[in-house]
């Protein structure tokens, strides 16, 4: 990672090139999160069997599963351990504005901040589980200082975001979108550490941010988010709405196998797949290795 911030991994480390791949979510009703999931958001279904849906983009690829489990229970307020929320990263700043415009115009209820490295707007899906839809600001105009990037959660200049539109209108998710980042409610900052950090091989990029540790690979904010702002509440379990997995793309063969190696090696949770693996953190959460354009 050729930048002045982030503390690389003692062990194994992730590729620069490494990105994030869909997320797999347990929902009660799937017609339910479905209309959702396209109405609000802008999902379009791109495979649809039985109990499970698989959606993105209209152009594809699919970055989002969504697996129903009738009677699932919603997240209580305080939330569990496990999803905070994941991240929807448009392709522009005009795309953000247009979805917010879109917000809007359906009556959706959302919260906004501006991080520094980017805008992002906050919703609640049927299930209470957390969704983030963002734009990143240029790289060259993120700031490091103590070798941490800046980020702050500070409000959304709203007025100023609009400005940006361009005229355009919000026609659903833009080709080019992707999941950006997951975060996590965890036990400990210390044992996430310990499994994302030195076993998986994320980059620490933010530490200094109370409660919470910010991690990526290739010098990117994050790909992962943690923080301990659920304390003492429970790992979500197999009848609730919760994240089932999430996936970490990487180059090679090779780096899944060195990635999955390096996370038994800290003691962690290991399933061997051709194309990779699965492993779970302390909490149960878990994180697939794939290849770039392979399935699991």
């Amino acid at each position: 990672m050729s930048t002045s911030y982030g503390i690389a991994p003692p062990g194994y480390r992730l590729p620069a090139a490494t990105h994030l791949g869909k997320v797999v979510l347990q929902v009660a009703d799937l017609d339910r999160s479905i209309d959702y999931y396209q109405r609000i958001v802008g999902f379009s279904v791109l495979a649809h069997e039985g109990t499970a849906a698989s959606l993105g983009p209209a152009s594809g690829p699919a970055i989002l599963e969504l697996r129903e489990r009738k009677g699932a229970r919603a997240v209580p307020r305080r939330g569990l351990l496990g999803l905070y929320h994941f991240a929807i990263l448009l392709p522009s700043r005009a795309g953000l504005a247009q979805f917010v415009r879109h917000l809007a115009a359906e009556g959706a209820r959302a919260g906004m901040s501006d991080h520094l490295v980017s805008e992002a707007v906050y919703l609640t899906d049927p299930d209470g589980l957390g969704i983030e839809v963002y734009a990143d600001r240029p790289r060259d105009a993120w700031q490091s200082a103590d070798r941490q990037l800046v980020m702050a959660t500070n409000p959304l200049d709203v007025a100023d975001l609009m400005a940006s539109a361009d005229g355009g209108e919000w026609a659903g998710l833009p080709e080019g979108t992707v999941i950006g980042h997951v975060h996590l409610f965890v036990g400990s900052i210390e044992s996430a550490a310990r499994f994302y950090h030195e076993g998986l091989g994320l980059d620490k990029i933010v530490w200094n941010y109370p409660g919470a540790l910010f991690l990526s690979a290739g010098g990117y904010h994050h790909h992962l988010g943690t923080n301990t702002w659920a304390a003492g509440a429970p790992p979500a379990g197999d009848d609730d709405a919760r994240l089932l997995e999430w996936e970490v793309i990487v180059p090679t063969g090779d780096d899944a196998v060195r990635a999955l190696d390096s996370i038994a090696g800290q003691g962690g949770t290991v399933e061997r797949a051709p194309a990779g693996g699965l492993a779970r953190d302390p909490w149960g959460t878990a994180v697939r290795l794939r290849t770039e354009g392979r399935s699991p």
